[in-house]
């Protein structure tokens, strides 16, 4: 799709993989460990950033991708909810919490760039390429 060949040649996706990483470091460790059910959470929707753009990319349809970057810029939001949560109980320090913080900001405004693309683009993706 766009000028992608694969959703691993994605900017948004290879920084939602890396913040998906240091955020399982973060909750591994101290109380934030033992806190089971944040843990979880904020584990499952990092995780579902990265997801939600590579299903979306590899559906090959221009508006099943937006529509699937729209839930990944969704799963940002929760991430980032999650994240004052556990600054909020003292999981992470300030300067961690600052840095997911842009992370997970600087991939939402990635999301937004590319969903803008692609809602002016005249692609119809892959999916329709062979199709009269």
């Amino acid at each position: 799709m766009a000028t992608f060949t694969s959703f691993t040649e994605i900017n948004a996706w290879t920084k939602a993989r890396e913040l998906s990483r240091l955020i399982f470091e973060a909750s591994s460790k101290g109380t934030f460990a033992r806190d089971f059910g944040l843990k979880d959470q904020i584990n499952r929707a990092a995780g579902s950033i990265m997801d939600n753009i590579a299903e979306g990319f590899e559906r090959g349809s221009k508006n099943e991708f937006v529509n699937a970057l729209t839930y990944s810029k969704g799963s940002a939001g929760e991430t980032l909810s999650q994240l004052y949560r556990a600054f909020d109980r003292k999981h992470i320090t300030d300067g961690h919490f600052q840095k997911l913080k842009a992370d997970t900001e600087e991939i939402s405004k990635m999301l937004n760039g590319l969903i803008r693309y692609l809602n002016t683009s005249t692609t119809a993706g892959f999916k329709f390429k062979d199709r009269k």
